[in-house]
């Protein structure tokens, strides 16, 4: 399974067994996190068998359960910061998809505390949210989208690159499920634009990801 099948794949999951991570398991993710921590000048760390990040009212709140594995999303702070966590941070969601695993984008309803005393934060650092990761008890399930002319003005006569990259943008994973985001097309320069809501910038970052995939950045610039 490579990361584009892992789009169709992945939903989000918050109940997890109570199953270690195999060690084989971990060392591919710390790799993955460690290319990504090098592409993105991030401080992105994994953290196994934490019982406490999860507990309490915050994680009862957010429907949680037996969650005891995350990524951490650590950048220095930034105006960009928020969108590349939103990037690189997704590219980690579907590599661990691919390993097997489930994932859960998680911002608010953690103890965000409790994460930072399992991780490395310096002053000038900032813990922008957590990837909850393991083995789900269930696969998730699947949210109602929006269409193509939600996202994007003249969808008649598109090219195909650019179909399958807004159709792979469409199951990317915002805050509340909003999806508050538009794409714009000159030739093969592409710009899309967050449209508000909740935690945005990183959800332009997921949206991005997931359109290069569809679209293959051989097709296309960003402007």
């Amino acid at each position: 399974m490579t990361n584009l099948d892992a789009v169709k794949a992945r939903h989000s999951v918050r109940s997890y067994l109570s199953k270690p991570i195999p060690e084989d398991i971990r060392k591919q993710l710390q790799e993955e996190i460690d290319r990504c921590n090098q592409a993105g000048d991030l401080h992105i760390q994994l953290v196994t068998e934490d019982p406490e990040t999860f507990s309490g009212f915050r994680a009862r709140y957010g429907k949680f359960e037996n969650v005891q594995n995350y990524i951490a999303l650590i950048g220095t702070d930034a105006p960009d910061l928020d969108e590349k966590i939103g990037y690189f941070g997704e590219r980690l969601a579907l590599f661990a998809q691919t390993l097997g695993l489930n994932t859960c984008w998680v911002a608010m309803t953690f103890r965000k505390g409790a994460a930072k005393a399992e991780c490395e934060v310096s002053k000038r650092e900032k813990l922008v949210c957590v990837l909850a990761l393991g083995y789900g008890k269930t696969q998730g399930m699947s949210h109602k989208i929006k269409t193509l002319d939600e996202i994007c003005s003249d969808t008649e006569q598109l090219p195909e690159w650019y179909r399958q990259g807004l159709e792979c943008a469409l199951l990317a994973p915002t805050a509340m499920n909003q999806q508050k985001f538009r794409f714009s097309r000159t030739e093969n320069f592409v710009s899309v634009k967050a449209t508000g809501g909740f935690y945005s910038n990183v959800n332009l970052g997921i949206v991005k990801y997931h359109f290069e995939l569809g679209a293959g950045t051989e097709n296309f610039k960003w402007k």
